[in-house]
């Protein structure tokens, strides 16, 4: 029985080993690639998954997820020949395990050099001042430049950002002293448009004042005036009609209401009587002789 048992115990703990061989859990966001007899085999997806025994084996894993490497600091010469110092921060992702696995030995330090070496390059085609505005644009052009490369190693570059850009001391003092004479221009610049525009102001209102006085007194003087002079009637003298008026030249009675003949007639012999000037055309052809 003794014996039985220890035969037992052995075909247990054999069986265990099998199943932990064979029987594999991948995690979410994982994957791993899978060699029979020292030749690529499959690669295994996040789940439960049974490998052959003592044939299979688990050569590479990979994660899935967005990795971030930090890019050590280096020394960057720009194009007027002033060195920086820069940083950076690199972000990837796997998307084919197969070729990260055999396209690269480590994809990892080779896409950190890589980015080194563009970012020096990248940096030498700028000046010193253009370097602290054209971060987008160097990350941008490093990026390119690592996607080219990480392709055919089954890894996706997703960004490059620059941390730090440190000038020499000697640099930063004169880059100091610039802001400083920056600022005081611009503050002296304020200064005298503020004084400009007050005394621009200030004349403007003497003006209007000047003015509203002069307006004042032409004002007054034209009340004085007007004070001055007899009240003007709106109403103006009727003028007389033309009987009225050859009534009073003629002495004809008003009240009485001839024709046109008898005005004539009359007319006629008081022309006659008096020493007058005849009787007009332009009243002979406004009233024309009718017969009796």
């Amino acid at each position: 029985m003794e014996g039985g048992t220890f035969v037992v115990i052995i075909l247990a703990v054999i069986v265990l080993i099998v199943i932990a061989k064979t029987a594999v859990i991948v995690p979410q966001q994982s994957a791993y690639v899978v060699e029979r007899l020292g030749k690529f085999s499959s690669t295994l997806d996040a789940g439960f998954h049974i490998l052959v025994p003592f044939l299979d084996v688990i050569r590479y894993k990979h994660v899935l997820k967005e990795i971030a490497v930090d890019i050590p600091e280096q020394v960057c010469i720009t194009r007027d020949n002033v060195q920086v110092h820069i940083d950076g921060i690199l972000y990837m992702r796997v998307l084919n395990p197969e070729r990260a696995s055999y396209g690269i030995n480590d994809y990892q330090f080779a896409l950190t050099q890589l980015a080194q070496t563009a970012l020096r390059s990248e940096v030498g085609q700028i000046e010193l001042d253009r370097t602290f505005e054209a971060r987008t644009a160097i990350n941008a052009q490093v990026v390119n430049e690592l996607d080219k490369a990480s392709e055919p190693w089954g890894v996706k570059v997703l960004r490059y950002e620059i941390k730090n850009i440190t000038p020499p001391k000697d640099v930063l003092n004169a880059m100091e002293k610039q802001m400083r004479a920056e600022r005081e221009k611009r503050a002296l610049i304020l200064t005298s448009e503020g004084e400009r525009d007050a005394a621009i102001n200030q004349a403007e209102g003497e003006k209007q004042q000047v003015i509203k006085a002069s307006e004042a007194k032409k004002q007054q003087q034209i009340n004085e005036a007007e004070g001055l002079q007899p009240p003007y009637s709106p109403l103006r003298k009727r003028r007389p009609r033309v009987s009225e008026r050859l009534q009073r030249r003629f002495k004809f009675p008003a009240d009485k209401k001839l024709s046109s003949s008898a005005w004539l007639s009359n007319i006629s012999a008081s022309s006659a009587n008096s020493q007058r000037r005849p009787i007009p055309s332009s009243f002979r052809r406004a009233y024309p002789m009718s017969a009796p």
